[in-house]
């Protein structure tokens, strides 16, 4: 399948389900293992830069970095749909934002995801109009971090609610094919999902608000225990293990 044929097999989940499985992936060999496990869609998202790279926040992220983990997920040749994240400062304008999504594709996206709302529509416009898919993503926006001084719980207020709706129906207009929605308190995500016609995809809302849920792969395989969100549901603790291993190793070694 192409990618707009994947987006678009996603964007029909909405009416007949099942809920979307979305996870996080940096390199060959998990996406490989993901796309086995079935998973529907692989995200390449900024978030590398905490859990790949040891950056503090996503604000450190290049397009160069973006596009250099998009072509090692995409050389694993997954059936799911393979989105790549514009990093910050990559879409300051329709045109600019079309010549970085090419360029993420050129690498290996199905896809593109990038933050906000309304202030995005006209770039989100253009891009889908070249016939690249774009995945909105609403609430807790990780680029705005420093401006907004911190990770903050999203919908709080009917004002803001009010805005989240807005900028959710820009993104729909302007031809989204789902909207990530995250740290959104799980009453309004619920009511969010309700109100437009793509999948929203869920992390840090709670359970059964949304479409569908993105974890960070860290998270979920427990390989990153220095911080774990407390939302996360880690299925593996993968750090203790390799802690392990490599204690083995090293007696081994040294006991000859």
């Amino acid at each position: 399948m192409t990618g707009p044929e994947k987006a678009a097999a996603i964007a029909a989940r909405k009416q007949t389900g099942p809920p979307v499985s979305m996870l996080t992936a940096y390199d060959y060999p998990t996406a490989r293992l993901f796309d086995e496990a079935g998973i529907d869609a692989l995200l390449v998202g900024d978030s590398l830069g905490m859990v790949v790279l040891g950056y503090p926040d996503t604000t450190h992220v290049t397009l160069d970095q973006m596009i250099h983990h998009v072509a090692a997920v995409a050389r694993a040749q997954p059936r799911a749909l393979v989105i790549g994240d514009l990093s910050i400062g990559t879409y300051p304008d329709p045109a600019t934002a079309l010549a970085n999504a090419r360029r993420l594709v050129s690498a290996g996206a199905d896809a593109v995801k990038l933050e906000g709302g309304v202030r995005q529509a006209e770039k989100v416009r253009a891009i889908v109009q070249a016939g690249i898919p774009v995945c909105g993503h609403l609430g807790m926006l990780p680029q705005r971090v420093l401006e907004e001084g911190g990770y903050k719980k999203k919908g709080k207020t009917p004002e803001q609610s009010a805005a989240l709706l807005e900028g959710a129906r820009a993104l729909v207009e302007a031809g989204v094919f789902a909207i990530v929605l995250e740290s959104v308190i799980p009453a309004t995500a619920a009511w969010l999902t309700a109100q437009i016609p793509v999948p929203t995809i869920g992390i840090g809302c709670g359970e059964g608000t949304c479409d569908g849920e993105v974890a960070v792969a860290t998270d979920l395989l427990g390989s990153y225990p220095w911080f774990v969100p407390p939302f996360a549901k880690p299925e593996a603790r993968l750090a203790p293990q390799i802690t392990a291993a490599a204690s083995a190793y090293v007696r081994r070694v040294t006991s000859r």
